[in-house]
């Protein structure tokens, strides 16, 4: 039976959501100029990746990394078949990335109070009191928005989250505007049973077309979550370039879902995501090269390998 569901993907389109840029620069300790970011997106871009997160309008004073989003908006060659999006916290963060062009934008809400607290110093409740405005602004500046959901599957303060606490807040998020949400595996816990009853209950209230799924390889499950994914009618997933942006919550290990190791799986099944591998990891080769470590994707890893066998 699930032989008969893998072979059903192929053809399948699926949408890659590249956050390297964003969400792996973030969490990288070296700081990446401004010049080699702007490089590192034009490549992605000639690699074909429908959509880049490209930076993050939050303040300079917490988020170093992305202080100079402005910037890089201004100096990218962006391509009409490609989205470029941004992370915007708040009224000012929009305000700031309307003044560069920024036609899509994101927001980030959590599933747990800890996390929520800890990380935007507001409850859950709050911060959707926020999101409601920069959304409704948004909205009338023909602006798309979409949200991201936080520790989804587990948070490093509170342990397990219940599912129904993820279904409610997915809803809240939808009725604020976005057109998506983006169900988060923050410290990569999740494992493939656990991706399906999620997404069961989910999908039970709300259409697959406004869900996607962002893994963390912390423990080496995200490419079997993206197959659970898959089969439970998902086609959009994020993921970042190399592996960018180790856990913040498990120091040493690895952080986002690898593109490379995604597109090398969707390639494999059938499935049609438009990324150019070959370009990809032109881009990746760049920004490993401006690292102070490998970067963990396996695909990387194996290329690098048979390069100097």
């Amino acid at each position: 039976m699930q032989s008969a569901g893998i072979e059903a993907l192929r053809g399948e389109p699926i949408t890659i959501v590249e956050v390297g840029p964003r969400d792996g620069l973030q969490n990288e300790p070296a700081q990446v100029a401004t010049a080699d970011k702007v490089a590192f997106i034009n490549l992605l871009s000639a690699a074909k990746v429908p959509v880049i997160e490209v930076s993050a309008f939050v303040s300079p004073k917490w988020v170093p990394q992305m202080a100079d989003a402005a910037e890089v908006f201004q100096r990218i060659a962006r391509r009409s078949d490609i989205r470029y999006t941004a992370l915007v916290p708040n009224s000012r963060g929009l305000e700031r990335a309307l003044a560069v062009g920024v036609r899509e934008i994101a927001v980030f809400a959590a599933a747990s109070e800890s996390f929520s607290r800890r990380n935007i110093n507001q409850s859950i409740d709050e911060s959707l009191a926020t999101y409601r405005d920069v959304c409704a602004q948004a909205t009338a500046a023909g602006v798309r928005v979409r949200g991201y959901l936080s520790t989804a599957f587990g948070c490093p303060y509170e342990g397990a989250v219940s599912i129904e606490a993820v279904v409610r807040r997915v809803e809240q998020l939808l009725d604020l505007g976005v057109f998506e949400v983006a169900v988060s595996d923050t410290i990569g816990i999740a494992h493939p049973g656990a991706v399906t009853a999620t997404l069961d209950a989910i999908l039970a209230r709300v259409p697959a077309t406004h869900v996607a799924l962002h893994f963390h390889d912390t423990r080496g499950t995200a490419l079997a979550n993206v197959l659970a994914g898959l089969l439970s009618g998902i086609r959009t997933f994020d993921a970042s370039a190399g592996g960018l942006g180790g856990c913040p919550y498990a120091p040493g290990a690895a952080g986002n879902l690898a593109t490379d190791d995604l597109v090398f799986m969707l390639d494999g099944l059938g499935m049609r995501s438009g990324v150019d591998a070959h370009a990809l990891d032109a881009a990746t080769t760049f920004i490993g090269s401006r690292l102070d470590h490998a970067l963990p994707s396996r695909v990387v890893q194996a290329r690098r390998a048979s390069r100097s066998a």
